[in-house]
């Protein structure tokens, strides 16, 4: 879970609000873009890459750590965001079963 210290998220929230707004101010000949499912990849990539891979010594409990992070954010990103649109969704066009 992302439940993190607060003392934590205020050392941290600056550095990722800054990404967010250059995320957001990317530009492709000259025109702003929607982020694209690509970027926000390479970033979380990045990040992963940067924190927990050690390239001259892999270890098969690092890159189990990295594959345990991304499933435990999709599963709190589809419980806290998608379930309650689904809900939503249901509720306006009727159940399927």
């Amino acid at each position: 879970m992302p439940y993190i210290t607060q003392e934590q998220r205020d050392q941290l929230d600056p550095a990722i609000e800054d990404l967010a707004i250059a995320l957001v101010k990317i530009k492709v000949n000259g025109l702003a873009v929607l982020p694209s499912a690509g970027m926000y990849n390479y970033i979380i990539t990045r990040l992963l890459d940067t924190g927990y891979q050690n390239k001259l010594f892999p270890s098969y409990e690092r890159m189990n750590t990295v594959v345990g992070i991304l499933e435990c954010v999709k599963q709190e990103y589809y419980r806290r965001v998608a379930v309650p649109y689904e809900e939503i969704k249901k509720n306006e066009n009727g159940d399927v079963y």
